[in-house]
Order: structure tokens, then C-alpha cells, then sequence
């Protein structure tokens, strides 16, 4: 499938972002480059990964490699905790772009919130002097709750432009989503498919069964319609594949219903307020 095919999500500030990238949590370094190769030659477009992962040059090698055009790609990377602050993020930042072998990235976003070191809005003012000269397309955040939104967004220049959060049918963030819908803020999912703890529920193996689907593509065509930005991640080549074939079906809005009715607040990562 041609990867113009995969629908755009237009952010805040004009730029376009895929609905359906490709994520490298968890994928080591030596074993990045051919994750990402793979995923660019089945048609993703939309890279993610974050300085903590350890694995920004195994993306650059890929894309480097790929002989695609940089316009084409779409690469996000993140701000670690540590690195917080004014002169650090910017920093940090050159160390990323450097490992990505890069001139400028499209979406940096602040990973955590961080609340007990409370830098976040010291680090905003460096993304935004980064979107300033050009050298990011757009700025934003991940894992940022409505009162840390709120708090970032009092008095600054920008409003993020993406909020990349941990999102699926076990932990669907309405309040979170409505915020965003209210302030252009748009969506982005981590642990889409609950590291696949979700995939076992009745209505989403009847759901596949009634597609001819499998179950994770049932829960990222979900992902696609609800209006989020998806980054599944896989290292096995049949799945990267897999999770790029969600296209060709629709959930019908009953279905979309079954679906939201399997939110209990499950969470496989940390929550935002207690990870400093």
C-alpha cells in the first residue's frame, strides 16, 4: 500500500502529522535499524523515539539509508527528565538531532512531566525558541494531565501541539481527549494496544473474528477513527506489516460503542503525577 494512503492529522500549527507511525520503545539499538527499515519499506513514514530509549542513531541509520526524501519523513523524538530546564533542553536537544543525523526534527516533545522537579515550563520556553528558528516543526508534550497542560500553557507562546499519552480500550482518557478537543491539542497514543493485555477481551476477538482481523488491528482501526496519532511498535516483521493493514475495514459506530465500554483505568506504564 502506498504510503500517501495513511491519513494526516493536522496539527495546531498547520503541519501534518500520519495517523499511524511507527514506535521503537524497548527496541535496541542494534536491532533499530532493521525495525525501522522494515517499517519504512511496508509504508510508515512517522518515526518515534525519545533520547531515554538509547536508540536515536539506530533510527538515523535507517533513514539514512532509506534514500527517501526528508520531506517525506515524519521523526519525532523527546526531552528526558534529566535534561529539563532552559540551557539543558537545548542541549539535549543537539545531542538528539545529532544522533538522528538530522537538521531539524519535526515533533520534540518534553517526555514526562516531571511535577516534583518542576521544569517543565523552563523547558517549554527552550522548545519554543526551537520552533522559533526552525530547527523543530512542531513542539510537544507526553504524559501532561489537564492541570499540567493548563500550568504550560499559562503565558507561553505556543500550545502544544501534540499531548503523546498511554491510550487504549483498557485506559481511554476522556477527560484527557476533551481537554485536547477544547484546546487543538491532538492525541497521540503510546501503549496502543496495552502491550497487548487488552487483545484477549471477548468483543475485540469477536470483533476481529467478524472483520477477518486480528485483534490488534481491530484496537489501532479504533485508535484511527476515535481521531488519535498511533505509534504501534513491534520488531517482528509480520507484525509491522500487520499493524500498516488498517485501512481496508471500518468499525461501525455500534461496534465503536462496544469498544468504549472496556475503559477500567488500566494503566502499563506510570502515572504522570508520581514519575519524576
Amino acid at each position: 500500500m502506498a504510503p500517501s494512503a495513511v491519513p494526516t492529522v493536522t496539527l495546531n500549527n498547520g503541519v501534518e502529522i500520519p495517523q499511524l507511525g511507527f514506535g521503537v520503545f524497548q527496541v535496541p539499538d542494534d536491532e533499530t535499524a532493521a525495525a525501522v527499515t522494515t517499517a519504512l519499506e511496508t509504508g510508515y513514514r512517522s518515526i518515534d523515539t525519545a533520547a531515554i530509549y538509547g536508540n536515536e542513531a539506530g533510527v538515523g541509520r535507517a533513514l539514512a539509508a532509506s534514500g527517501l526524501p526528508r520531506e517525506e519523513l515524519f521523526v519525532t523524538t523527546k526531552l528526558w527528565n534529566a535534561d529539563q530546564g532552559y540551557d539543558d533542553t537545548l542541549r539535549a536537544f543537539d545531542t538528539s538531532l545529532s544522533k538522528l543525523g538530522l537538521d531539524y526534527a519535526d515533533l520534540y516533545l518534553i517526555h514526562w512531566p516531571a511535577p516534583a522537579r518542576d521544569l517543565y515550563r523552563a523547558s517549554w520556553r527552550a522548545l519554543e525558541r526551537l520552533a522559533d528558528e526552525g530547527s523543530i516543526r512542531a513542539a510537544g508534550v507526553s504524559n501532561f494531565q489537564p492541570g499540567h497542560l493548563a500550568r504550560l500553557t499559562d503565558g507561553a507562546q505556543l500550545i502544544p501541539a501534540v499531548n503523546q499519552i498511554e491510550l487504549h480500550p483498557g485506559l481511554q482518557q476522556e477527560e484527557l481527549r476533551s481537554f485536547h478537543a477544547e484546546h487543538g491539542i491532538a492525541t497521540e497514543a503510546w501503549s496502543p494496544l496495552a502491550q497487548g493485555a487488552v487483545l484477549g477481551e471477548r468483543v475485540i476477538v469477536d470483533l476481529a473474528a467478524r472483520h477477518g482481523k486480528s485483534p490488534a488491528q481491530v484496537v489501532l482501526r479504533w485508535h484511527l477513527q476515535l481521531g488519535n496519532v498511533v505509534i504501534p511498535k513491534s520488531v517482528t516483521p509480520t507484525r509491522v506489516r500487520e499493524n500498516f493493514d488498517v485501512f481496508d475495514f471500518a468499525l461501525t459506530d455500534e461496534e465503536m460503542g462496544a469498544l468504549a465500554a472496556l475503559d477500567r483505568g488500566l494503566r502499563t506504564g506510570p502515572h504522570p503525577d508520581e514519575l519524576n
